[in-house]
């Protein structure tokens, strides 16, 4: 029972750190926090910017069929993490639930590498998402001009120049709430707005059922089909990511409300997401009328609205409302990555931890940590350059990192015991016991299977290298431990709420 009381009152002090002792910004209502949360998700937006990996492995039945596997068990890693963050809640997210429910002995080095998966996680995310807008961009230009031939080093200079304009944009606090909770309905008008107009347009020209619910193409190569589904799930898992995004606001809203509102951003924002994201991915399959051609497309939910309005125009205005879209989600996931190195600076959890846990006292926004995380983007877009195969891994990556770091603390709350804890405003009881233990099973799923050859036989060009970032982080988590963790002050040598609203 000792340890159930240490945790009990770990967590009553931190009632008494609130809102008014944050060095953050506080203008944010719960229609920020729910735009923050669903904005940087946008399940069909994901679903409609990377059909290129789902349509090539198992087309459209791989998509519809992998969103709903995929809304299960992320469903279970939403109940999760309602429960970890109503009882502990910290801006530190699940490096911080470790810190408070790993053994003594193991806590420090859980919680560092917790950290550093997360952070590595919301870098490989918003690089993803900076590639999509930028791909988007170009397939437009593409579009609009027949003879031009796009190269890869185009979409990388479209991708850099977004990424510097997103950096300067988020530097604003008095306008950031304002996009942040309008990302969201600027989400659902584009959702509504592209879903009426195919429709519309192809009334009478519809796709037979079977092509949508019964046709498996298994491209991959794989003589397994089960195992040609699953390396195509990549399309559907990765409309899924991000659903912490909330958890990392808790300095923004205040202890007492992020007890209450950010479980209820979290499991809104995976059922909006997934009646969002399976409604769309059943209508657009409907409306393609030539197959081979979307396949073959740099863009295919473009070719998709071409084909459906058979208008060059209506489709470039159908995608630039997505874009716009897109550009909503980039700046989240820029508030979101940020906040996850500030965060993890105030325990010097990274490298030159004394800059970037520094808040400008003028617009009270982690603005250094905003700046260095984007400078990473930018890095991480040079792979592309080199091999858009190898930056095809960092779409993985962010689905895999993510989940690891959300298993981590789950983990350990199932090692020390769920009864040990002190249940918050939202705990399940035996059904957050299941939600933990399918959170653990269906990382141990992707971590496996998302990391098997996209295709047969395997190639340079078609190889998988998630497996090399796997082996980077895990190298980099190792050496700066080693030479620095006497530095790193997750743990035993924390001030009891070191992790909160305190800047060192």
């Amino acid at each position: 029972m000792e340890l159930s009381k240490n945790i009990a009152f770990e967590t009553s002090n931190e009632v008494e750190i609130d809102e008014n002792q944050t060095e953050l910004s506080t203008n944010f209502t719960w229609w920020s926090l729910f735009g923050i949360s669903f904005g940087l998700t946008n399940s069909w937006l994901g679903i409609s910017s990377s059909l290129a990996t789902g349509i090539s492995s198992g087309g459209p039945t791989l998509i519809v069929y992998g969103l709903l596997i995929g809304f299960i068990f992320n469903l279970a890693v939403a109940i999760t993490l309602s429960e970890l963050v109503s009882v502990f809640p910290n801006s530190g997210g699940q490096y911080y639930w470790t810190l408070c429910l790993a053994p003594n002995k193991h806590k420090r080095f859980l919680s560092y590498s917790c950290g550093c998966l997360s952070y590595a996680g919301a870098l490989f995310t918003n690089a993803s998402i900076t590639s999509g807008l930028a791909t988007s961009i170009m397939a437009i230009y593409d579009l609009c001009h027949p003879t031009f031939n796009l190269k890869r080093w185009h979409i990388f200079v479209t991708y850099e120049i977004l990424n510097l304009f997103v950096s300067i944009f988020n530097l604003w606090d008095r306008y950031l709430p304002l996009f942040t909770s309008s990302a969201l309905y600027v989400s659902i008008f584009t959702f509504a707005i592209t879903l009426v107009a195919c429709l519309s347009c192809s009334s009478g020209a519809y796709q037979l059922a079977n092509f949508v619910f019964k046709e498996f193409d298994n491209a991959t190569g794989w003589k397994s089909p089960g195992i040609g589904f699953i390396v195509g799930l990549v399309n559907p898992l990765w409309s899924y990511v991000g659903i912490d995004s909330a958890t990392h606001m808790v300095d923004e809203l205040g202890i007492s409300r992020s007890r209450i509102l950010i479980p209820r951003a979290i499991l809104g924002t995976v059922v909006l997401g997934f009646v969002t994201a399976f409604i769309y991915s059943i209508s657009m399959f409907f409306c393609i009328s030539d197959p081979n051609k979307v396949v073959e497309a740099i863009l295919p939910i473009l070719e998709i609205f071409h084909q459906s309005t058979k208008s060059k125009s209506a489709a470039i205005v159908l995608q630039s409302l997505c874009i716009t879209t897109g550009f909503l989600c980039n700046i989240v996931a820029n508030t979101w990555q940020a906040r996850i190195c500030w965060s993890f600076s105030r325990d010097r959890g990274l490298p030159g931890s004394k800059y970037w846990r520094i808040i400008n006292q003028k617009s009270r926004l982690p603005i250094n940590a905003h700046l260095i995380s984007n400078f990473w983007i930018g890095i991480i877009g040079c792979i592309f350059l080199a091999s858009s195969t190898a930056f095809n891994a960092i779409i993985t990556a962010c689905i895999t990192l993510l989940l690891i770091s959300y298993s981590i603390p789950t983990a350990c709350l199932l090692a020390r015991g769920r009864h040990q804890v002190k249940e918050g405003y939202f705990w399940l009881g035996k059904i957050g016991l299941i939600s933990n233990i399918m959170t653990l099973i269906w990382t141990l799923f992707c971590l496996i299977f998302l990391s098997f050859p996209y295709v047969l036989p395997v190639a340079a060009d078609s190889m998988n290298y998630v497996s090399v970032v796997y082996v980077t982080i895990a190298l980099y988590i190792v050496i700066y431990w080693t030479l620095r963790k006497s530095s790193i002050i997750c743990g035993d040598k924390s001030p009891p709420n070191s992790t909160l609203s305190r800047i060192y």
